[in-house]
């Protein structure tokens, strides 16, 4: 049995039994999927922006916001910060932070350069509705 306390503006004694749990490996849970294209689309903006292809990475977290109540967040990056999960699929590293970790399971991040607009995809099995330009979602 394990106690927490929960200090605000009420003190609240919170106990539960901690069942077992399976520990899966990160290659078994492939957390977030990385289609070629869109690691050759990241090399090449990670080049065009000065960063080393060795020590960057992709960043990806969730935000409130746009159409549908959240949005996707992008970035390529160098610093790892302390609650950040780290995964790595078809040789890119992805980083994304802890809030936005349950979000994101399972997704893939692909790109596309077709004519119906070019950009990183996420395909995300956790959204239940997403808006028409594909940045934001629900779940």
């Amino acid at each position: 049995m394990v106690d927490y306390l929960i200090r605000g503006i009420f003190a609240l004694k919170i106990k539960f039994y901690l069942e077992p749990f399976q520990i899966v490996s990160v290659k078994e849970v492939d957390m977030i999927k990385v289609s070629e294209s869109a690691v050759k689309k990241a090399r090449t903006l990670m080049e065009e922006e000065g960063k080393s292809l060795t020590e960057a990475f992709i960043r990806v977290g969730v935000k409130g916001g746009g159409c549908s109540g959240l949005s996707y967040d992008l970035s390529f990056d160098t610093e790892m910060k302390e609650d950040d999960k780290v995964f790595e699929d078809n040789g890119m590293k992805v980083v994304v932070d802890k809030k936005s970790f349950l979000y994101l399971i399972g997704t893939e991040l692909d790109y596309s350069g077709g004519l119906n607009g070019k950009g990183f995809i996420f395909k995300n099995p956790n959204a239940n509705r997403t808006c028409g330009c594909g940045e934001s979602f629900a779940v």
